[in-house]
C-alpha cells in the first residue's frame, strides 16, 4: 500500500477541509452543545470550522491528507494562552468577529473560558482538530496527520495538548501516546490530553 501524502494547507484547501469537519464532527458531543439544532448544524458548524481554518492557514500549521479528507489543524505556541492559544472555540476568532445568534455566541463563549482555564500556562503545540470524512474512515490517517504536528512540537522540545469530549478518544488517544493531564465536567465533559516531546 502506498503511503498518504501529507501536505501543508493553503487557502485552496478551505472548502474541502471545512466540508470534511463539518461530516467528521456531526456526531461530536462539543459540536452539538454549541450547535444542537440539526437545521442549522451545517452552517453555523462550517463558520467555526472556516473562522479556524483561516486563523491557521497562514501559519503553515495545518496538514492534511487526500486534499483534505483528513485534517490536523495544529497551534504553534508563538502565541501565549492570553492570546488565543485555547481552544477550538478560542481558535476560530472571538465571538464577536463571528455572527452566531446571542444563545449560540454564549455557548461558544462559555465552552472557549471553561477549556481555556483548563489549559496549561508553558509552551505547548495545540492539536485544536483532528478529523477525517467520513467517506476515508478507518484508513488511519488521522493517526498519520496527526503524527507531523507531533514531530514539529518533539523538534522544538514542546509537548502537544489536546482536548476531546468524545470518550471513545480517550483510549485511541492513549494509544498513540497521549495522557490525560486534566478533565472538565461542565459545559460537556471534556478531557486534556498532553504527549511529551520523544
Amino acid at each position: 500500500m502506498t503511503a498518504p501524502v501529507i501536505t501543508i494547507a493553503t487557502p485552496a484547501d478551505r472548502f474541502a477541509v471545512v466540508g470534511s469537519l463539518v461530516a467528521a464532527f456531526v456526531k461530536d458531543p462539543v459540536l452539538r452543545h454549541l450547535f444542537p439544532d440539526d437545521a442549522t448544524y451545517p452552517r453555523y458548524a462550517a463558520t467555526f470550522f472556516g473562522n479556524l481554518f483561516d486563523r491557521r492557514v497562514h501559519r503553515s500549521s495545518i496538514w492534511t491528507i487526500g486534499s483534505g479528507a483528513s485534517v490536523a489543524i495544529w497551534e504553534p505556541p508563538a502565541e501565549s494562552p492570553a492570546a488565543g492559544h485555547g481552544s477550538p472555540a478560542a481558535g476560530h476568532g472571538s465571538p464577536a468577529e463571528v455572527r452566531y445568534p446571542a444563545d449560540v455566541r454564549a455557548r461558544v463563549q462559555g465552552y472557549d473560558e471553561a477549556v481555556h482555564a483548563a489549559l496549561p500556562t508553558y509552551p505547548f503545540w495545540y492539536l485544536g482538530v483532528l478529523g477525517t470524512h467520513p467517506d476515508s474512515a478507518g484508513r488511519g490517517w488521522g493517526r498519520v496527520v496527526m503524527r507531523v504536528g507531533l514531530a514539529r512540537a518533539a523538534a522544538d522540545g514542546l509537548p502537544a495538548i489536546l482536548e476531546t469530549s468524545n470518550p471513545a478518544n480517550v483510549e485511541l488517544y492513549r494509544r498513540a501516546g497521549w495522557e490525560v493531564v486534566g478533565s472538565l465536567s461542565e459545559p460537556v465533559p471534556t478531557w486534556i490530553m498532553q504527549q511529551s516531546p520523544r
